[in-house]
């Protein structure tokens, strides 16, 4: 196959640019050839710093947050409400619900929601995890913040159920002001903030 560009340098750097997500050929051009009219200190810079990012990045060992250290800032917090979990799909909705400033106690990521469609079962989420944080620590309640989809609801029921050996547990979801369909890292900070603080019992949802 003849070689597309002139450099094998530069297309070997716009092939790994265009694995990223969202990222084409062209715009994978586009990029490297930005890099390459910036001063070698600044693309040394950006190399560096991802490769600190994927060698330097772990995942919490308690509620699989992305961390620096073993137990992610949030969890070794003391100004947390450690009674309260909220448990969202994925790293990006701790980010989100963060944005808002109205939740204040720990978090628990999944890593993905229940979707048969994409062979993804309850075994391959952090759900067993999260059944035995609230069985060794002093929780009291359990928000389930997940998209309001088809698979995050399936989610919801799943965990609901799963949780229900804990009688004292209270267990809610996101008031529904956000919209069918949505993720919560496409709703709007103040949406999601209304949404935590008018959660509902879960059990309400099924007329329990």
């Amino acid at each position: 196959m003849e070689q597309e560009f002139a450099s094998t340098l530069l297309e070997n750097a716009v092939r790994e640019l265009s694995r990223l997500p969202g990222i084409g050929r062209k715009t994978a051009l586009r990029l490297a050839l930005h890099l390459l009219r910036k001063d070698e200190a600044e693309a040394v810079a950006l190399g560096q710093s991802l490769i600190d990012l994927r060698t330097g990045i772990t995942y919490c060992r308690s509620c699989h947050n992305i961390s620096e250290t073993e137990i992610c800032p949030v969890c070794a917090s003391t100004g947390r409400d450690r009674a309260t979990i909220c448990v969202v799909e994925n790293v990006r909705d701790v980010m989100s619900v963060e944005r808002t400033g109205q939740y204040h106690g720990l978090y628990h990521v999944l890593g993905g929601i229940i979707s048969p469609m994409d062979g993804i079962g309850p075994e391959m989420l952090e759900i067993d995890s999260l059944i035995e944080r609230v069985g060794k620590e002093e929780i009291r309640e359990v928000i389930l913040a997940l998209g309001a989809t088809m698979e995050g609801d399936t989610t919801n029921f799943y965990i609901y159920r799963k949780l229900s050996e804990f009688p004292d547990l209270r267990v809610t979801q996101l008031a529904r002001g956000m919209s069918v369909g949505n993720d919560l890292e496409y709703t709007d900070e103040i949406t999601l903030g209304r949404s935590l603080l008018q959660r509902t019992l879960f059990s309400d949802s099924f007329g329990k």
